[in-house]
């Protein structure tokens, strides 16, 4: 997808091995590490963050649903640009209805690393932009996450992160298979949590890494099974459609 460089056949069998055992040497003496079933899905995600290097900029259109103090909002279609240096994030809604045209930008560095937004639901008499602090309690009404969390970077970073802290923990069971989303040929990677010291965000999570440059597309994150949702509720839900990397976004899409 980023380039021209192939990738060889991807040994699923090996992942399925489970705790197997090797041989290193560590000061002299033999000791013995553990290979765990999130190895292979970590080296995915750092191959990822490498080939992800070279992107200075995308637009894609994301799809998004978040369930918010308990309750799942509704799904969200944006207008989604990004660029890697300054960070930047512009975002323009084009459902549901409610928030139709709704904007928000970002700049790092820019209006005190404050938001510019134009939204309905920042109240009567608010017309055209306003420069919002990230953190504001208006905008976490709306999402689970901040606009410093937005983006493909993040998303890697972050499951970089919970993947580790997972591992250490040895209690979790993942199932790799093959799959398709937007058109795309992905590894599905699904890491479900076996009990709660286990997880450091949710129960579990479905990833679609696409397949030759394991940059991840789409992301599921589910709670904890309960009575009647055996499967956890949906905490929330990424979508990158139609991604298009390194275009030339211009600085007019952040700058309002």
């Amino acid at each position: 997808m980023l380039g021209t460089v192939s990738h060889k056949a991807i040994g699923i069998a090996f992942m399925l091995l489970g705790a197997s055992m090797v041989q290193a040497q560590s000061g002299g003496q033999v000791t013995r590490a553990e290979f765990s079933p999130l190895d292979q899905p970590i080296a995915w995600l750092s191959e990822a963050k490498r080939n992800f290097g070279v992107v200075k900029d995308y637009s894609c259109l994301l799809v998004s649903q978040e369930r918010v103090k308990g309750v799942l909002l509704e799904q969200n279609t944006i207008e989604f640009k990004s660029r890697a240096e300054p960070f930047s994030i512009s975002m323009r809604w084009l459902g549901p209805d409610k928030y139709k045209n709704q904007e928000v930008a970002f700049v790092a560095g820019k209006n005190n690393n404050k938001m510019r937004v134009k939204s309905n639901f920042l109240g009567s008499g608010i017309i055209g932009f306003v420069t919002l602090d990230p953190n504001d309690p208006r905008v976490l009404q709306h999402s689970r996450h901040t606009i410093l969390e937005a983006g493909l970077a993040n998303m890697i970073e972050q499951n970089l992160q919970h993947w580790q802290v997972a591992r250490n923990g040895n209690k979790t069971k993942v199932t790799v298979g093959e799959s398709k989303y937007d058109k795309r040929d992905c590894i599905r990677v699904e890491v479900t949590a076996l009990d709660r010291s286990a997880a450091s965000y949710c129960c579990r999570s479905v990833i679609y890494l696409e397949k030759e440059s394991k940059i991840p597309i789409r992301i599921e994150n589910y709670d904890w099974p309960r009575d009647g949702v055996p499967a956890g509720d949906l905490l929330e839900m990424f979508s990158y459609v139609g991604l298009r990397f390194n275009t030339g976004v211009r600085d007019e899409e952040f700058n309002k």
